[in-house]
């Protein structure tokens, strides 16, 4: 069952002017940039019922008004609806009333005749300022109620977790806001899953499409992304779309960001910010309601404070942050993991569902994962093809540890790195209680400090370890 389309904002943004041709004007230039939950009125006395009957995100007041003066209407909303921003716009070019207005409480202060960048921009910063209101307030919700509104949104993402229901009730609270979303996490957490959830939560009529942008020069990034006019270069015979058009109404998922060149950063800034893009050619702008989200396993703090990631892109990418743990660090995930994905393979292959030793579970939770939910689907399909009975074997799993290990110790300078490989001292050996504690720092070092990991690692019991942790020795 399809959900119908959100609006953008959430909420409608209220223009307030007794110029009929003004309104008009105004709603033109907000609808073109994306923003098309509007209400118009043209006699100011009625403002205050429509505010009664319907929540608000953003007002657009003009000051100079018969009937009701404009100064008493923002002092009204000011003293009733001090949550809802404001912005002014009047006739009058004037320092005193321009700081007088802001005074009273007004979010921004605009003179007519108004440009209309400068009208759109305005009115995407008030938006912005309330969905960022209004998804603090949702998220409080979702964490008191710890309860889903759409679980089904996240049927492809098996997991039972803390750590993830976590963040599901956070991609529900955002789920409405047009804002970009950043997804990070390791190589195979499942960030595309997680933008397909975030797609199917807005209700957007429109597709997800995704692209991958690595390794892709700025030509072919805009050509992909914005499309060409005919004859915009050698053998463009006719005009293409982009995938932002193609995106129109729903969600762009832009995979590998972090490997974006800083030409298309520029483009993809101007994108976010102005809602619109030039096609390869034209001089001409598109407007788009495109949601952008991003998904990358690079840490985009660490390059821009490097210089290699545009920082005012890197925040506005970040208006919204998903971090999606490593299966390493959400353990309670595997046994749900390992159960779907024997089930999956045996359909695949067209086999009965098989069951597995209890000492799988175990030897699993002693792997750190680096190719996390992907890997661990890759050693259960495996294992599957290769299954002789009802029970899969531990020597398909046994086989994919040695193997990765035998990678791991062969890496360029693993030898610099402690406990890549096996043990081995220089110079003067370390005593025994020396051994044991450099021993259970490796532990929990390849636990990422995980005590239940590092105890299994160790082949002794969490209690055990706890007691070494808290000798003095």
């Amino acid at each position: 069952m399809s959900m119908a389309p959100l609006p953008y904002p959430l909420f409608p943004v209220l223009l307030v002017d007794d110029e009929a041709h003004i309104l008009k004007s105004f709603e033109l230039a907000l609808k073109s940039a994306g923003v098309r939950n509007l209400r118009l009125c043209a006699d100011p006395r009625q403002v205050t019922a429509m505010l009664a009957r319907e929540r608000v995100f953003v007002v657009l007041l003009d000051l100079n008004m018969p009937g009701l003066p404009g100064r008493e209407i923002l002092a009204h909303l000011s003293a009733e609806y001090p949550e809802i921003p404001v912005i002014v716009i009047t006739g009058n070019n004037d320092v005193d009333t321009a700081v007088a207005c802001m005074k009273h409480g007004a979010f921004d202060y605009m003179v007519k005749p108004v440009e209309r960048s400068r009208l759109v921009s305005g009115v995407r910063r008030a938006i912005e300022m309330r969905e960022l209101q209004y998804e603090n307030f949702r998220l409080k919700q979702r964490i008191l109620g710890k309860e889903l509104e759409q679980p089904e949104a996240f049927a492809d993402i098996i997991a039972c977790s803390q750590a993830m229901l976590s963040l599901f009730q956070y991609a529900e609270s955002i789920a409405a806001s047009l804002q970009p979303v950043l997804i990070t996490g390791e190589t195979g957490v499942g960030k595309e899953l997680m933008a397909q959830a975030l797609h199917r939560l807005s209700g957007c009529s429109g597709e997800a499409v995704f692209v991958n942008v690595a390794g892709i020069d700025d030509n072919a990034f805009s050509d992909t992304l914005f499309g060409h006019v005919k004859g915009a270069f050698t053998g463009a015979d006719s005009s293409r779309a982009g995938l932002v058009e193609k995106a129109m109404g729903g969600t762009l998922v832009l995979d590998e960001i972090g490997d974006l060149g800083r030409e298309s950063q520029v483009k993809l800034l101007r994108l976010i910010q102005q809602g619109e893009y030039y096609p390869l050619g034209s001089d001409i702008a598109k407007a788009t309601d495109t949601r952008i989200v991003v998904c990358t396993n690079q840490d985009l703090q660490r390059m821009q404070e490097e210089g290699r990631f545009r920082k005012d892109l890197f925040y506005r990418l970040r208006a919204h942050r998903i971090h999606i743990p490593p299966l390493r660090q959400r353990q309670e995930d595997l046994p749900l993991l390992l159960d779907h994905f024997l089930a999956e393979a045996a359909m695949e292959m067209k086999r009965p569902v098989p069951s597995y030793p209890e000492q799988l579970l175990d030897l699993l939770g002693q792997y750190p994962f680096p190719g996390n939910v992907r890997e661990l689907r890759g050693m259960v399909y495996d294992a599957v093809s290769t299954l002789r009975g009802h029970t899969v074997a531990l020597e398909p799993f046994h086989r994919h540890l040695r193997q990765e290990g035998a990678a791991t110790a062969a890496e360029p300078g693993s030898e610099e790195r402690p406990g890549r490989a096996g043990l081995h001292f220089t110079g003067a050996l370390p005593n025994l209680k020396e051994a044991n504690r450099l021993l259970i720092a490796e532990a929990l070092r390849r636990a990422n400090n995980n005590q239940s990991m590092a105890a299994r690692l160790l082949g002794i019991s969490r209690q055990t370890l706890a007691r070494h942790l808290q000798s003095p020795d």
